[in-house]
């Protein structure tokens, strides 16, 4: 399990046209904070029955003032995907959504609905839907970020009602830094944080930039507690806006169960 994102995203890219979509499959509008393509977990996850379309910002750190100079061109984004036939729009990025707090998170997802007409949501609240499905409230927090988005990110999840036993993170702050961790690096890396709070009752991977769809399970059978990591229990969030459960089997016990 040494791959990076990197080898994913250059695997992914080509995916749709070869998996079963029909066109009459709803269609979930992403906006990423940088370039990229359809998530390569989506098409691991869901197979068939909902397509992906995506709309792209331009970040350039994973700093305050890195997101600060994207917020501006998310209404037209979200305007773009509803052009291009999306049924219901996340806004990506799980830090470019918590920084400014619980009530930010939710006034961007109602600046994405109405710039849309679209049901909407967001990353944040994506992984805050699925800590509270499996009944998280004292967490153990593995995250990409430096020492200030942590801090961020601490407030924001005590604003959404989960006490935060630990949380560490691994100092990036390129965009680009999030495709040189492997697997193997974020699974040991988060395993080690959660022996930083052994009470805790779930885990929490933060960083939509990381490929963590492979490593809910291993990490699940290491801390014996569920985890929720960024980019898939997002999509499941996403599914669920298009009235769909969002279960993918195999990868977890959240997204297993539905």
């Amino acid at each position: 399990m040494l791959t990076s994102r990197r080898k994913f995203l250059v695997a992914g890219a080509g995916a749709l046209a070869l998996a079963g979509y029909s066109k009459e499959d709803p269609v979930l509008g992403l906006i990423f904070p940088v370039d990229r393509p359809v998530p390569e977990e989506g098409l691991a996850m869901y197979k068939t029955g909902v397509r992906f379309i995506t709309s792209n910002l331009d970040l350039k750190t994973m700093t305050p003032d890195g997101y600060d100079a994207v917020l501006n061109d998310i209404p037209a984004r979200a305007r773009k995907l509803k052009d291009s036939g999306a049924r219901a729009i996340v806004l990506m990025g799980t830090s470019l959504t918590f920084y400014k707090g619980a009530e930010f998170n939710r006034k961007l997802t109602q600046t994405v609905a109405e710039a849309s007409g679209l049901p909407a949501t967001t990353m944040s609240t994506g992984v805050v839907e699925g800590l509270r499905a499996v009944k998280g409230k004292r967490l153990a927090v593995a995250t990409a970020y430096n020492d200030e988005v942590n801090t961020r990110l601490k407030v924001f999840l005590g604003e959404s009602g989960f006490e935060v036993l630990a949380l560490k993170g691994l100092g990036i702050e390129a965009v680009a830094g999030v495709n040189d961790v492997t697997q193997d690096q974020l699974l040991n890396f988060s395993a080690d944080v959660f022996k930083m709070a052994p009470e805790a009752d779930a885990m929490l991977v933060s960083c939509g930039g990381f490929r963590t769809l492979e490593i809910i399970a291993p990490l699940e059978a290491r801390t014996k507690v569920p985890v929720i990591s960024s980019t898939p229990h997002t999509l499941w969030a996403g599914a669920r806006l298009l009235g769909l459960s969002g279960r993918a089997p195999g990868f977890g016990k959240l997204l297993s169960e539905g």
